[in-house]
């Protein structure tokens, strides 16, 4: 095994035994977790098998393989980052509704402190 194989198992495994952890402190939650695991799960897959990495070049029309191996890391950060756009973009109409019925509670309440005062 070569020395790019080895660094690459240890960086994957580390990734990987981080990602697990974040989520047993509760750091983390298993539904963005899985992304991730499944990264380094292909990159330590294509560490072992370094052939498969000329096969995905090849069957892609990239002849040089590490410029495979980037597509592969370009479309697994694009996909977490697809992730993270629409848990943001629920957590932004989420935040909305409820200042609006903050908003709304707030105008009730004082509605009814002033009847009380009266």
């Amino acid at each position: 095994m070569e020395k790019v194989q080895i660094v690459s198992l240890i960086v994957s495994s580390i990734v990987l035994l981080g990602v697990v952890e974040l989520v047993r402190r509760g750091r983390l939650r298993e539904n963005y977790s899985i992304l991730w695991i499944c990264t380094s799960l292909v990159i330590m897959v294509f560490a072992v098998f370094r052939h498969l990495i000329d096969w995905l070049g090849r069957l892609t029309g990239i002849y040089y393989p590490p410029s495979a191996f980037f597509l592969l890391a370009f479309f697994f950060l694009t996909l977490i980052s697809l992730q993270f756009s629409v848990v943001i973009s629920s957590l932004t109409k989420s935040n909305k509704t409820l200042s609006q019925e903050i908003a709304l509670l707030k105008q009730r309440m004082e509605e009814l402190e002033k009847k009380g005062k009266t």
